[in-house]
């Protein structure tokens, strides 16, 4: 295993200013893939103008949102500003879907702050034309402890409908096997348990999301410099049930590209957004090199592991700063 370990980038702007001069996409750009099927605008989500240039007349049959949660990093104040730039892009991405079409959105609960923003978001999306569809719980195999209190090791997924959009059933199987019989019915005047009814040999995933490994430096899908990175499996799994070959996924909050690169994967065509040219840089270069290489990630390497090989003060300031020493391939 290669080993370039990068920092977090949302935590050192000094770093994140010696990466710019490697970024291709400046604020206000859109960048499209070289095979035409993809978009990554750099530009703040609730803006209507760049959003619509971004779609062209295009109408998306999936958003799958993971917005910044974190309000104290974003510089929220209180759960009511962040509820109010949260209606906005809401709202945007009511007016960019199809009429019959599928809205995801992640979201935290902050244990000592009354579960914010969670609750409030909730309300917030009673008063808009979207239908509640299910409440997920996305389960970590790994969480933040405490000896007083829980271990926190769920993510929560919204889930809302527009219309009457598609929904695969045959997607939303787990590959675990189903070995508990019961739930006995008659069919046809025979007895039945569930496993001879089912149409699959595995359990499906239900609400309660148990099969998904979160992301981490070992796995090859790791992208880092990235936080909060959502698993490719996760992403894969909402747009097979959620949409169809050829329709287009939007991301509003792109960060590690892997809305973008799950669309790839299942031939779904994907435009994304993200506020930072980084991030945006970081999303095409994983497309790229998932198209060379077919690698979903960098494991332990980094995005930009070519580029500081050959900056000496980006090499000097990772040493210093973080005692991170880059050697040869």
């Amino acid at each position: 295993m290669i080993n370039f370990p990068l920092p977090r980038l949302d935590k050192d702007e000094k770093l994140r200013k010696f990466l710019l001069r490697y970024c291709r996409i400046n604020n206000g750009e859109i960048w499209t893939d070289e095979k035409g099927i993809h978009k990554v605008g750099c530009f703040d989500c609730t803006g209507l103008q760049n959003i619509e240039k971004l779609m062209d007349g295009a109408k998306a049959k999936l958003a799958v949102h993971d917005p910044p949660y974190n309000m104290v990093a974003f510089d929220f104040k209180n759960p009511d500003e962040f509820i109010s730039w949260c209606k906005e892009w809401v709202d945007l991405t009511f007016t960019i879907l199809d009429d019959n079409s599928s809205f995801y959105v992640w979201l935290g609960a902050d244990q000592k702050k009354h579960f914010e923003p969670f609750a409030e978001f909730i309300l917030m999306m009673k008063k808009t034309d979207f239908n509640s569809r299910s409440f997920i719980t996305m389960r970590n195999q790994r969480g933040y402890g405490t000896q007083k209190n829980w271990m926190s090791i769920r993510q929560e997924l919204l889930y809302y409908t527009k219309g009457n959009p598609v929904f695969n059933v045959s997607e939303v199987y787990t590959d675990i096997p189903k070995a508990v019989k019961g739930y006995y019915k008659i069919v046809g005047g025979e007895k039945t348990e569930n496993i001879e009814r089912s149409k699959s040999d595995k359990i499906r995933a239900g609400n309660v999301w148990i099969d998904i490994q979160q992301v981490f430096h070992l796995l090859e899908e790791n992208v880092n410099g990235c936080f909060a990175q959502k698993p490719l499996k996760s992403i894969e799994r909402i747009i097979r049930t959620s949409s169809n070959e050829n329709d287009t996924v939007i991301d509003f909050f792109s960060h590690a590209g892997t809305t973008l690169l799950a669309a790839e994967k299942n031939k779904r065509a994907c435009y994304t957004v993200d506020i930072d040219p980084i991030y945006c840089e970081i999303s095409a270069r994983r497309l790229e090199r998932f198209r060379k290489t077919g690698k979903t990630g960098w494991q332990n390497s980094n995005p930009f592991e070519d580029e500081i090989l050959n900056d000496i003060e980006i090499m000097q300031y990772l040493e210093n700063e973080y005692k991170i020493k880059y050697t040869d391939k």
